[in-house]
C-alpha cells in the first residue's frame, strides 16, 4: 500500500483537471456569451429596446449556448470523466487489496488459533500420560515396598514366634524341675521319705497332661 502522502495529490489531481476544464469552458462561454450581450446591446440601443426581448438576437444566443454545452460535453467526457473512472477504479482496486489482506491476515489468525489450540491439546495429553505414568511407578514402588515390609514382618514373626515357643519349652522344663524338685521337698517333710527326682518329674508330667 502506497503512503497517503503520495496517494492524496494523484487522487486529487482528476478532480483539480476538471475543475481547470470546467473554468476554462466557463471562460470560453462567458466570452461568447459577452460578446452576444455585447452585439445585441448595441443592436437594442440602436433599436431603443430591451436585449432579453429582441428576437433577433436569440439565434446566435441559442447557437453559442449550445456551442458552449457541447464543448463543455466533450471537455467532460475526454477529460473529466475518464480520470474520475480511474480514481474510482484505483480506490476500488485499493480496496480489494485491503479486503483481501484482512481475510488472509482473518486466514493466518484463524491458522494460528488453531494450531495454538492442537498444541495445547497435545500437551494436555503429554501431561496426562506423564501423570499416569508416574501414578503408575509410583504405585509399582509402594506394592514393591509393602511386599518387602511384609515379607520382612513375615520373617521377624516368624522368628518371634520360634523364639516365644523356645521360651515356653525353657520356661516349662524349669517349671517342670521345680516342681519336681517342690514335691520332693513337701513328701520328705510329711513323710520324711525320700522320693526319686525321676519319678518326681515322671508324676509331675502325668499332672501335666492330666491337667492339659
Amino acid at each position: 500500500m502506497k503512503p497517503s502522502g503520495q496517494t492524496e495529490p494523484r487522487q486529487f489531481k482528476p478532480y483539480l483537471n476538471g475543475l481547470l476544464a470546467g473554468s476554462i469552458v466557463m471562460t470560453v462561454s462567458h466570452v461568447a456569451l459577452s460578446g452576444v450581450a455585447l452585439a445585441a446591446s448595441e443592436k437594442s440601443e440602436e433599436s431603443g429596446g430591451l436585449p432579453q426581448l429582441d428576437f433577433s438576437t436569440w439565434p446566435t444566443q441559442i447557437f453559442w449556448l449550445g456551442v458552449s454545452f457541447l464543448l463543455a460535453y466533450l471537455l467532460m467526457w475526454r477529460l473529466v470523466v475518464p480520470r474520475i473512472g480511474s480514481v474510482l477504479e484505483e480506490r476500488h482496486n485499493r480496496i480489494e487489496d485491503d479486503l483481501r489482506r484482512a481475510r488472509q491476515a482473518s486466514d493466518d489468525a484463524e491458522q494460528a488459533r488453531m494450531a495454538f489450540e492442537a498444541m495445547l491439546a497435545s500437551a494436555r495429553n503429554d501431561a496426562s500420560e506423564t501423570t499416569r505414568k508416574a501414578t503408575e511407578s509410583i504405585t509399582k514402588k509402594m506394592d514393591r515396598k509393602m511386599e518387602t515390609a511384609n515379607a520382612n514382618l513375615a520373617k521377624k514373626m516368624a522368628s518371634a514366634e520360634a523364639d516365644i515357643a523356645t521360651a515356653r519349652q525353657a520356661a516349662l522344663k524349669d517349671v517342670s524341675d521345680i516342681a519336681a524338685s517342690s514335691a520332693i521337698d513337701v513328701v520328705s517333710q510329711l513323710t520324711g521319705l525320700k522320693v526319686n527326682k525321676t519319678d518326681a518329674k515322671k508324676q509331675v508330667k502325668q499332672a501335666e497332661k492330666a491337667i492339659a
